[in-house]
């Protein structure tokens, strides 16, 4: 075989083919040019994907940031790159742009319980039904992440204290508070609301995971239990 032969993607073995390659041994292993190989899907008759697109970075000194500063027109410089191939390179390393511009997201901190009520009340205060949802928080009281748990009629929902510690454990949450939206309006706790409460906090002690405060949302107030010191 010649040495500049051209061998496809489709005789490769499956750990060097691009697409399997990532599937088998994950994203971090593959080349700059493996993973345009993956965009554009084919080369050309002569060229494989991979090839193709190390020609493509090597136009740039193998730099992506002055990759993604090329047009549409001038990718389609290159045979194999037509205008839908050249949008996709675009439109990927512009995402790639975005990411970066965006600064990592401050966690809210939880400083107090209007702080959960001003981040829970878009999601729940307004709503025609009944919704539980877990703040879960890290061991500096800020959250990490928001969980709906269940979602019911008007008259209530259902609370599955298993599932709120599984996710803890995931997360690796060390606290969390509870909270619930009552579309009556009302904010007086029901005997239901005390007791799931209640046991929560309990199974949380157990596993060393604190339960914080059960808040009951309404669409411009709210109720804390640990305010009111129902805890």
């Amino acid at each position: 075989m010649a040495e500049n032969s051209f061998f496809p993607i489709t005789n490769w073995s499956e750990d060097d083919k691009p697409r399997e390659k990532l599937m088998l041994k994950g994203k971090s292993v593959l080349s700059d040019a493996e993973l345009i190989a993956i965009l554009i899907g084919s080369g050309s008759r002569s060229e494989s994907a991979v090839d193709l697109s190390k020609r493509i970075l090597a136009s740039v000194d193998c730099n992506l940031n002055a990759l993604g500063k090329l047009s549409i027109t001038q990718l389609m410089v290159f045979k194999g790159i037509g205008e839908a191939k050249a949008i996709s390179i675009i439109a990927a390393l512009e995402l790639g742009r975005r990411r970066r511009s965006e600064e990592a997201v401050e966690l809210k901190k939880v400083t107090s319980s209007k702080v959960i009520f001003e981040i829970m009340q878009p999601i729940i205060g307004e709503l025609p039904h009944e919704e539980f949802w877990i703040v879960y928080l890290n061991n500096s009281n800020k959250v990490i992440s928001k969980s709906q748990l269940s979602k019911g009629g008007i008259t209530g929902t259902l609370v599955d204290v298993r599932i709120v510690f599984k996710t803890a454990l995931e997360m690796g949450a060390t606290a969390l508070i509870l909270c619930h939206n009552h579309p009556s309006g009302t904010l007086i706790p029901s005997e239901a609301d005390k007791q799931i409460t209640k046991k929560l906090k309990l199974a949380g002690d157990s596993l060393e995971i604190k339960v914080l405060d059960h808040l009951i949302v309404a669409e411009s107030s709210y109720f804390s239990f640990a305010d009111e010191g129902i805890f």
